[in-house]
């Protein structure tokens, strides 16, 4: 069985589906779709911690549906300007897990992600799938991807 490790940009995804389509994204339909007939040796959801109970609970709905949740805090500068993203992060685990999977899927449309899909591919020799919002996707990282698989709304809660 195809052994599979997805990696979700939490922020990137909720803010790219709002923008696009004012809907939110579907974590369910979506894991389906990626874990069809594979076998997932690590799914890591990465998101923001502000502490409200709102996002605790979606936090919970993640866990429930087979992510392990990364959280790191809301940071808010002195100059109105705020901090919170994980790209680092992701990136150290999407190589570390490179090993034991055959396929790695990306869910974000930051084209800083470009290098890391390439590196995968090229070092690891594994298939990178990129979920995103075609429009708001960065076209490096589309196109570094194996397979590039657009967030429509298909993958859209109701």
């Amino acid at each position: 069985m195809v052994k599979v490790a997805i990696f979700v940009d939490v922020q990137n995804v909720y803010y790219t589906v709002r923008q696009a389509y004012k809907r939110n994204f579907d974590y369910n339909k979506f894991w389906a779709e990626a874990t069809a007939g594979r076998e997932v040796v690590k799914a890591i959801a990465y998101a923001i911690d502000r502490g409200d109970r709102k996002q605790q609970e979606f936090q919970n709905i993640l866990r429930a549906i087979g992510f392990e949740v990364k959280l790191k805090p809301y940071i808010q500068r002195s100059d109105g300007s705020a901090k919170g993203d994980w790209d680092v992060g992701i990136t150290l685990d999407a190589i570390e897990y490179a090993e034991q999977a055959d396929v790695i899927v990306l869910v974000s449309g930051d084209g800083d992600f470009d290098l890391l899909v390439n590196k995968i591919r090229d070092v690891h020799g594994k298939t990178v799938e990129v979920y995103g919002v075609p429009q708001l996707t960065a076209a490096s990282l589309a196109s570094a991807a194996s397979e590039f698989r657009p967030i429509d709304t298909t993958l859209l809660l109701i």
